[in-house]
């Protein structure tokens, strides 16, 4: 699916081969060398020698060393391709699977995993690496195209001084956020263009049901939602938590949020855990693709101690290995939710371009 993901992104530049698209999911900083997997791709691919091409999101980032280490173990040396958000990733990869961009693909998540796997684009592949029985447990039924490689809570964040200095209490569920009270408050994104934005409006089918999910978003546009295109636009430029300083004091981000956004030890943001959508992002081999060996080793390193142990402090997202310790703050500010909303991609590959059809009609129209 981080947060300061986008940014940190941009620093990720040795190596990769950027290509235009929109940008605004989800988070992202630092980590050491691969454990590899015996027995993988990762040492099948190292007689190879040869190029390796992963087409990503723009919020993708991994540290150097981590990769230096990835590309000497294995003799690859790795490209990265980058069209932009997830939503804009998944839409190239179906576009382009009869002459797919690169070998393999990180960051498709599970609002989108069922359109790609329904389009072909993923050759099956079962990795052999010890996280990969920790990745089990988010797999997409009845499919071996996708390997989970990290997972996150889509939540609502607050801005706690805000809520300190009004006096107003603080909004604990998406129902109350349809109260009056809290008029001009909120800043989402939009669920065509942003994943992010996606998952949220899954959260309010998940909470409100069929019957019900479409008059809340009427509620939400009586009480002046606002809506970005992209999650940055809707964190970095609306929030008005103190290292932003923007009008909103409630914005769709990231459970992994708020450990960023400490001051001298103290929280300024928190997650409102009730409001959550569990995303999980995944890798998988291109249909096609010209170093199938390359893009199995890749997604081996993407389940090594050493990727996994990068991923909280890089894009800000949970690592699936059992095996890797988070940081230890986000223990205290960055708890998971402990129901959150969830949906089988199956329901959501059925339903969404209809949900995404009413929610335009309803909030831009």
């Amino acid at each position: 699916m981080r947060v300061l993901r986008t940014a940190t992104a941009l620093a990720v530049t040795a190596s990769f081969v950027l290509v235009a698209g929109c940008s605004g999911d989800e988070p992202a900083d630092p980590s050491p060398e691969p454990s590899g997997t015996e027995g993988s791709a990762t040492a099948s691919a190292a007689g190879d020698g040869d190029a390796v091409t992963v087409v990503t999101h723009d919020s993708f980032a991994v540290p150097d060393d981590v990769l230096a280490a990835f590309e000497e173990e294995s003799g690859l040396e790795v490209t990265f391709v980058q069209p932009g958000d997830a939503g804009t990733l998944v839409n190239q990869l179906i576009l382009t699977k009869d002459a797919p961009l690169g070998d393999v693909v990180f960051g498709v998540d599970n609002t989108f995993a069922s359109r790609a796997i329904d389009e072909g684009v993923f050759a099956e592949y079962e990795s052999a690496a010890p996280a990969a029985a920790d990745a089990a447990e988010y797999a997409v039924a009845d499919s071996q195209a996708l390997t989970a490689i990290d997972y996150s809570d889509v939540c609502l964040n607050y801005d706690i001084g805000w809520f300190e200095e009004t006096g107003a209490e603080v909004p604990a569920t998406l129902g109350h956020l349809a109260d009056p009270q809290y008029n001009g408050v909120l800043s989402v994104t939009n669920p065509a263009t942003s994943s992010p934005g996606l998952a949220f409006l899954l959260a309010t089918v998940a909470e409100f049901g069929e019957d019900g999910w479409e008059d809340y978003w009427r509620t939400l546009v009586d009480n002046d939602v606002r809506v970005t295109s992209s999650w940055s636009d809707t964190y970095f430029v609306d929030f008005s938590a103190p290292n932003y300083g923007g009008d909103y004091p409630v914005v769709l981000s990231y459970a992994s949020s708020p450990p960023s956004e400490v001051v001298d030890g103290e929280p300024t943001t928190a997650a409102m855990l009730d409001t959550c959508f569990r995303q999980v992002e995944y890798a998988g081999l291109l249909e096609g693709a010209e170093n199938p060996e390359g893009g199995q080793a890749v997604i081996d390193w993407m389940l090594s101690d050493d990727f996994q142990a990068s991923v909280p402090e890089n894009m800000y997202v949970y690592p699936v290995s059992s095996q890797v310790e988070v940081p230890a703050e986000w223990a205290e500010f960055a708890p998971l939710a402990d129901a959150p909303h969830t949906m089988d991609p199956e329901v959501i590959s059925a339903n969404r371009e209809a949900w995404i059809e009413s929610w335009t009609e309803i909030v831009l129209d």
